[in-house]
């Protein structure tokens, strides 16, 4: 049984948003450090935000000031929400937790012109 499912991608124009969301099976959100990737077709996987279990967050040059990681811990629920999406946000989105680490099998979210 897949540890974390994400959910939530899909086809969006540009400028628009999309919120993904990742549910745990078996595990809980708030005794890991959270994270989400995306991958865009033979790229390598990049590190978009992560969420530490202390509730610190950092975020990289693709998702600074566009996209905000959060934790639902009554849901035990993680999200990233995406706002202001481009063309170049195509890709697969993956939630992971760590350590041990833990991946989803990706959502895909589609940016159109």
């Amino acid at each position: 049984q897949e540890k974390l499912v994400e959910s939530g991608g899909g086809l969006v124009h540009a400028g628009g948003s999309l919120t993904l969301s990742c549910a745990a099976n078996g595990i809980l959100f708030k005794d890991y450090n959270r994270a989400w990737f995306r991958q865009a077709g033979n790229k390598p996987r990049e590190l978009l935000a992560k969420m530490f279990v202390s509730g610190g967050t950092t975020y990289t040059d693709s998702a600074r000031g566009r996209f905000t990681i959060s934790t639902d811990s009554a849901k035990n629920m993680v999200y990233l929400e995406m706002n202001n999406l481009e063309p170049e946000d195509s890709a697969t989105y993956y939630c992971n937790v760590w350590f041990p680490n833990f991946w989803g099998q990706g959502t895909q979210v589609v940016v159109s012109s």
